[in-house]
């Protein structure tokens, strides 16, 4: 239930009335996972909540090292609410970090990094307020079963509303399971989802979350969206970690599991966060206007700062080794860097549901809801300042179907990073306009990056990597004009440890790198399997199992 506090005295008297047995303190990490330590009423006073609560910073991911772990978490009253899932009457509150000797907010606390990016818009003067509204998407299973050491690797995900399992004997098994790429969206009893999302709906409610609609999302197993109204920026951040507890906390009720996970599933849609956002001052949207898509100039640059930034907020906003299984051709992910209205192809898409200038909104599609909320909006939005402030062009729109472009075309679309390595890079390189008005600082950039690589990239490295055996076998085309036969000249044999699709263009540098570049380059179909989705030159023969990794490239291994 929601709580209406405004001041520490507040919260005391609401404690009382409602005869609350427990305070939860909750603060968010680095990385973006809510952490939270709980003290009886007993233990609390209004100066307690207006000093702060002390707690050890140092076993905090992102945070202090143990020479200097003290730390104090400082709630803020407005967030108070009563927890739905505790046995106890419990009072949650939302917490700032501040460190103890200095009596300043902690530059690392990713909720003073979103106030912060507040301020800053305020100071320029381009706006009062910026209104995010993310689309968090998420997979809820029955079962999921992990594990990794030093002789096996393994993991399974089961759904019994998984298209896998049309054929398990289910005592009775009663068919009504969504195909992959077809979970978008069929009445019950396909969608067997539909009670378990209205009551996390209306849990959301109970504790003040504006929602405007929920439904089953394209993949099979299970995944789901529900649509939160837009909100202020921070105020949206904790609400994104207010929905997430939701989500996973009804989910275990019903014995079942909630996943943020961008791509738990191979060879279906994964889970995307497409963040709405707007710029406003008092009542008037600043994105309404007489150009493309209705949206005004400032709208226009504020695009051209997504773009321009692009990579660099893939390392806050698609944040994990994960989310570049999503970022792919060929499961409606937001790849190109062009922007458009109406189609989802593009990163940046304008919205053309209503003609309501209130409605206006540009929406970045490129995040997922593995990052930190608190962090991605706040760069989002100074990409989107940096864009205004020094005019950035966008380019021209783009209202194709980008992944039918023609080759001339395509060629010519820029798209997001292949890998989080890329990103990172990307981000050590570009991040002045993340620094303004203190927003970010070096210390936050650098032990973002440094914490990235040293435990997911590296973490990832350690691990046992599949590979692969291809042969590639060069053809000789006969004469077009006498239908002549395309006939094999050479095969080579090499192993290659796959980093994501095996794209056309790749094969056939790959192609001109190793086989006989003399000879005349026909263009037969590459006979495709698994994850393959391509014509190429030669014939490609998978002889063992290909895992995918990044789209970002492959590497040639000697073969034994």
């Amino acid at each position: 239930m929601a709580l209406s506090c405004a001041t520490a005295e507040d919260v005391l008297k609401t404690i009382k009335d409602e005869k609350v047995q427990m305070i939860d303190l909750r603060f968010t990490d680095l990385p973006g996972v809510w952490q939270h330590f709980s003290v009886p009423p007993s233990a609390v006073d209004a100066d307690a909540l207006d000093e702060g609560i002390g707690f050890d910073g140092s076993s905090i991911r992102g945070f202090q090292e143990i020479q200097e772990s003290d730390m104090l978490v400082v709630p803020d009253p407005t967030t108070a609410f009563l927890d739905p899932f505790t046995a106890a009457p419990t009072v949650v509150l939302i917490c700032n970090v501040r460190d103890p000797v200095t009596g300043q907010t902690y530059t690392r606390d990713p909720r003073y990094v979103a106030q912060k990016a507040e301020t800053y818009l305020k100071s320029t003067g381009l706006g009062e307020a910026a209104y995010f509204g993310p689309e968090a998407e998420f997979f809820v299973f029955n079962e999921v079963r992990y594990g990794q050491g030093i002789n096996y690797a393994m993991h399974e995900i089961d759904s019994k509303e998984g298209t896998w399992n049309t054929g398990t004997k289910e005592a009775p098994n009663l068919g009504h399971k969504p195909r992959q790429k077809e979970g978008y969206f069929p009445v019950p009893p396909i969608d067997s989802m539909q009670d378990l999302r209205t009551e996390m709906v209306l849990t959301m409610e109970s504790l003040g979350i504006a929602i405007e609609a929920h439904h089953h999302e394209v993949a099979t197993a299970g995944q789901a969206e529900i649509d939160m109204r837009f909100t202020t920026l921070t105020r949206m951040a904790d609400n994104l970690m207010m929905y997430k507890y939701v989500v996973k906390n009804v989910a275990r009720k019903h014995g079942m599991t909630a996943t943020f996970m961008p791509k738990p599933l191979f060879e279906d849609n994964a889970s995307g966060m497409h963040v709405h956002q707007s710029i406003w001052k008092g009542k008037t949207n600043l994105f309404h206007g007489t150009q493309y898509a209705e949206l005004s100039e400032l709208g226009r640059f504020y695009i051209g700062g997504l773009l321009r930034h692009a990579w660099a907020l893939c390392a806050l906003c698609a944040p994990t080794t994960n989310s570049y299984r999503r970022l792919v051709p060929g499961y409606e992910a937001p790849i190109n860097l062009v922007y458009s209205q109406r189609n989802r192809s593009a990163c940046c898409r304008i919205p053309m549901y209503s003609a309501n200038p209130r409605a206006k909104r540009v929406e970045f599609r490129s995040p997922d809801p593995s990052c930190n909320g608190y962090l991605a909006f706040a760069a989002m939005l100074m990409a989107g300042l940096d864009g205004i402030q020094n005019r950035l062009d966008p380019g021209q729109p783009i209202d194709k179907n980008l992944y039918d472009l023609p080759p001339a075309e395509a060629k010519e679309v820029k798209s997001t990073p292949g890998s989080l390595e890329q990103a990172l890079d990307a981000l050590e390189a570009d991040h002045a306009f993340l620094l303004r008005g203190d927003v970010f600082t070096k210390d936050v950039i650098e032990t973002w990056l440094s914490y990235k690589r040293d435990k997911e990239i590296d973490a990832i490295r350690l691990r046992r990597i599949l590979m692969s055996s291809i042969s590639i076998t060069t053809f000789r085309a006969g004469s077009a004009a006498t239908g002549g036969p395309i006939t094999p000249v050479a095969t080579v044999w090499i192993r290659v440890r796959w980093h994501g699709p095996f794209l056309a263009r790749r094969f056939r540098r790959l192609h001109r790198a190793l086989l006989h570049p003399d000879l005349p380059i026909p263009v037969p179909k590459l006979h495709a399997f698994g994850p393959f989705r391509s014509s190429a030159i030669g014939h490609c023969e998978r002889l063992h199992s290909t895992p995918f990794r990044s789209r970002s490239r492959l590497e040639i291994l000697p073969r034994r």
